[in-house]
């Protein structure tokens, strides 16, 4: 699709009586998207622990009078809205999790038009504002050629590998219908994610036979083993196009300052926009694993057993990217452009890498308004009604070009 099409699309939906009335409903529900909000985000959604929040969830999406409403095997909750076509399906998606542990204070503080709590933004608020999205078409009378499938997804956030979205397209039922995907994810309109960053995680331990660090000085070491793998990990080519990136994040291991440990670890983050790079760089990682342990066994003794290390995968997202020239990524340019912002084409990490790497078009919306802080105690976002409706109004007019809105 050729932008111009794509602007001329959009203008079309934005001068339609329709549309416009559908900003108004959510201009005048702008309270109670916000009491939504407020609402989700005091329920705890911690990693793996989201029932509770799927549970009010669903109980929303049923309340709205969607179809086919339901929860998956792994607590995905979701409802159909029926398009005219009886065609493929448009998925808008918004991830039910957040980064914070249990027990986390999730309790909202409201100072003017600010709200700060754990997760606010990222991604409380796209939930309540796809509820918005279905209320405003259905009070203003608004049809699709395509179905509407609004997912409320498990899994997104760190060693989550965006496993809601994964079994959605792998196992789910709907998975073979589905023509486009949108996720709703932070407030952020301006920037739309075209491709999927790719990730591999590992967790290395490298365990060894230990001993008193004066008397049994000499036997082999894993955190010597740990280190030159560490620093083999270090010399690895990343280059910035395509961006690649690889970290040594997390570290743990030992007993005593005065021991020879028999067990170290390590967690390890490797990243790449390209997933033939992805590939490099893991390949060349895990031989450096092979080759650190082989050094460090050579190095000192083993006569009370040799270092050894076991590489466990904590994390695997695709790599992926929908075309610059797809209808779905010139829509949403044209409908944030046409609502006055400069939009932005990047590369992230969310739901969306799943459909791209199966070649399904998709990408990362907005959910309008301002935020900051995300994945912080003060995360916060700012629901000024003004700039979050030209948000909502540009992701809308987006979501309704994809799914063809029907003439009046």
């Amino acid at each position: 699709m050729s932008q111009t099409a794509a602007s001329a699309a959009i203008a079309a939906i934005l001068a339609d009586p329709r549309f416009q009335a559908a900003v108004a409903v959510m201009e005048r529900e702008h309270g109670r998207t916000v009491e939504d909000i407020i609402r989700l985000t005091e329920i705890p959604s911690p990693p793996f622990k989201e029932e509770q929040r799927a549970a009010a969830y669903l109980g929303m999406l049923r309340e709205h009078g969607l179809e086919e409403v339901e929860q998956d095997a792994v607590g995905n909750v979701m409802g159909r809205r029926r398009g005219t076509g009886n065609g493929t399906t448009v998925v808008v998606a918004a991830h039910l999790d957040t980064v914070f542990p249990e027990g986390t204070d999730v309790r909202v503080r409201r100072e003017g038009t600010r709200l700060f709590a754990p997760g606010v933004g990222d991604d409380t608020r796209s939930l309540a504002v796809n509820l918005a999205f279905l209320r405003a078409m259905d009070a203003a009378g608004i049809r699709t050629r395509s179905d509407i499938l609004f997912l409320g997804d498990v899994g997104e956030e760190g060693l989550g590998d965006l496993r809601g979205v994964r079994h959605f397209f792998t196992e789910g039922r709907h998975r073979d219908r589905v023509g486009a995907f949108f996720t709703v994810d932070s407030p952020e309109v301006d920037r739309i994610v075209t491709g999927g960053i790719g990730s591999k995680r590992y967790r290395i331990a490298f365990r060894g036979p230990g001993g008193h660090s004066f008397a049994a000085f000499g036997l082999v070491n894993p955190a010597y083993a740990m280190a030159r793998a560490s620093l083999t990990l270090a010399g690895l080519t990343a280059p910035s196009d395509p961006q690649t990136t690889h970290c040594v994040s997390v570290l743990g291991g030992g007993t005593s300052v005065n021991a020879i440990p028999n067990e170290v670890w390590m967690e390890v983050d490797l990243r790449s926009q390209s997933a033939g790079e992805l590939a490099r760089l893991e390949r060349e990682f895990l031989a450096g694993v092979e080759a650190a342990v082989a050094a460090e066994n050579a190095a000192r003794s083993t006569r009370e057993g040799p270092v050894t290390a076991e590489v466990t995968p904590i994390g695997d997202r695709p790599a992926g990217h929908t075309a610059p020239g797809a209808a779905i990524v010139q829509l949403a340019v044209a409908a944030v452009a046409a609502h006055g912002y400069a939009p932005q084409q990047e590369y992230s990490s969310t739901d969306a890498n799943i459909p791209m790497s199966l070649g399904i078009p998709a990408v990362k919306i907005g959910s309008g308004g301002r935020g900051g802080r995300a994945h912080s105690l003060e995360e916060w976002i700012d629901v000024e009604p003004g700039e979050s409706l030209r948000g909502m109004s540009a992701s809308l007019a987006a979501i309704l070009a994809v799914a063809g809105m029907e003439p009046g």
